[in-house]
Order: C-alpha cells, then sequence, then structure tokens
C-alpha cells in the first residue's frame, strides 16, 4: 500500500470538545473584547470516477457524522448538499479512479488546495472494477458499449490517485469500513497516524470462530491474502472472501495460487478471482 505518514493539522494546542479528540485550532481574527477567534479544520469530500458508494458510507455515520460536524467546516462534500466553499482545505477526501483527462487536472487542482489529501475505496487506491479495461483496448469495449462512442473522451486505464498526485493516507474497501472511517476522521482531527488494521481476513475468521471455507468446503477463498476491513463477512455465511479490501500487508501470493489450484481452479478461475474490485492489486 502506498501511504505517507500523516502529518498534524495543526502543531497548536488542541481544544477537547465533550470528551472527544483534540481538534488543532487555527487562528482566525480578532474578536470583539480583544479575543482571538478560533476556527474549525475546513473539511472537503470530492468524488471522481466511482459508484458514490464510499460517500454513502459517510452519510450512513449518522450521528457520528454530526459529532464531526461540530468540530469541523465541511465546505466542499457535493453529496451531502449544495452549499460550497473554496479552497483552501485543511483535508480533503477523494473517491474515485482517474479515467479521463479533466480527472487527471482536477486532481491536481484539489491537490493543491488541500493540507491532507485522503483517498478512500478501491476507486481512489487501485483503480477499481473500471480498471478491468486496462487489460485490453479501451477503444473495444467503447464501440460495444456506447452507440456514438465518438462522443466519449476518455484515457485508456482507469488509475488510482496516486499515480497523479502525492497521498497522505489512502482507506482501503469497496466500500470502505464505517469503523475504518471514523478512526480516520477521529485521528485527522486529533493530529495523528490513523490506526487502521493490516492482518489478512483469514485472521478475522479465527477470532469470530468461522470454519474455514477453503478446509472444510474446498471454498475458493482471498481471506488468507485480503486485508482486514469487512469483519470476515463473506466467509461469515459460508461463502468465499472477494478481496474487497486488496491485499494484506504481508501476503504468500504464490502458496495461495498453489491452494487455489488443489482445489480444481483453474489459470482462468484464478484471473477472475484475482481481478474484481482491486484489479491488479494481487
Amino acid at each position: 500500500m502506498r501511504h505517507r505518514a500523516l502529518r498534524t493539522l495543526s502543531a497548536r494546542t488542541q481544544v477537547h470538545l465533550h470528551g472527544r479528540p483534540g481538534v488543532p485550532p487555527a487562528r482566525g481574527g480578532t474578536a470583539a473584547g480583544g479575543e482571538v477567534a478560533v476556527s474549525r479544520p475546513r473539511l472537503a469530500v470530492w468524488k471522481f470516477s466511482s459508484c458514490d458508494g464510499c460517500q454513502l458510507t459517510l452519510l450512513d455515520c449518522e450521528d457520528e457524522l454530526l459529532q464531526i460536524a461540530e468540530r469541523v467546516d465541511i465546505a466542499y462534500f457535493l453529496e451531502a448538499t449544495r452549499a460550497r466553499s473554496e479552497g483552501p482545505y485543511d483535508v480533503s477526501i477523494v473517491e474515485g479512479s482517474i479515467t479521463t483527462a479533466d480527472d487527471a487536472e482536477r486532481i491536481r487542482r484539489v491537490r493543491a488546495v488541500s493540507g491532507k489529501l485522503v483517498t478512500i475505496g478501491a476507486c481512489a487506491t487501485a483503480g477499481g472494477i473500471q480498471a478491468l479495461r486496462n487489460a485490453a483496448d479501451v477503444d473495444d469495449y467503447l464501440s460495444v458499449v456506447y452507440a456514438h462512442p465518438e462522443f466519449i473522451s476518455t484515457l485508456s486505464r482507469s488509475t488510482p490517485i496516486s499515480d497523479h498526485v502525492d497521498v497522505d493516507f489512502e482507506l482501503r474497501g469497496c466500500p470502505i469500513d464505517k469503523g475504518q472511517l471514523l478512526e480516520l476522521l477521529s485521528a485527522l482531527l486529533a493530529g495523528r497516524r490513523p490506526n487502521i488494521a493490516r492482518h489478512s481476513v483469514c485472521l478475522d475468521c479465527k477470532k469470530a470462530g468461522n470454519p474455514c471455507v477453503m478446509v472444510a468446503g474446498d471454498t475458493p477463498c482471498l481471506g488468507p491474502v485480503t486485508q482486514t476491513g469487512c469483519g470476515a463477512l463473506c466467509p461469515s455465511f459460508d461463502r468465499g472472501c472477494f478481496g474487497c479490501f486488496g491485499p494484506a500487508e504481508t501476503v504468500n501470493l504464490t502458496s495461495m495460487l498453489d491452494q487455489l489450484r488443489e482445489r480444481g481452479v483453474d489459470d482462468t478461475g484464478i484471473h477472475r478471482l484475482l481481478n474484481t474490485f482491486n484489479t491488479g492489486s494481487f
């Protein structure tokens, strides 16, 4: 996974509100009586080529989002409100991959006005399911899908945000996990590095006491090589892991492929298994 260590949003003393994580204050103008006004960190949420599922996860936080909104200024979030404010922004959260020349130019503008830039979801961190086109000629798809492909302007590849600009942190998943998202936002407000687990889904099954679907039923499963985030959702219902959160930090893919072949999965089946939400990442 490509990421840089997060720097604090501010070096100033933090303000603690209602037992919540510290909010690094930004100095504003002078208020009446000579007191220095304190402004909240400014947050922007951006969409590129994606299905909006990760932004919906943020909206699904509901009560937690209201608490976060008390501590930040949500300056740009078109999924939630028509209101918008110009940058700069303390934090930009970006969903979606880069698939057009306009996308590539726009993400550079977003990076230029963002103190921290965080990518969320498989599209933004790996190119998304739309990156399946990367293995073929995009013109072949255009002629099949669109009645008038001459009106479609697109790049030949779907690429993650980190291929175009510096990214401060990546949050994986299709969609992202609500708990991990809240941890990320809390960490940003507290000026610390997010504590996001890196172990495999396989360990989640052990914690939950799930029988191994590969051992018990010869079901193809990417749990041993996929990063945690879903709580072993699919294996908990006797289905194999589809790799929604991308490769774990340390994986033995060679051994994984051997296990799949022993269970009768041919090369075509392996290719299909590895190339879904995080195609090209494993």
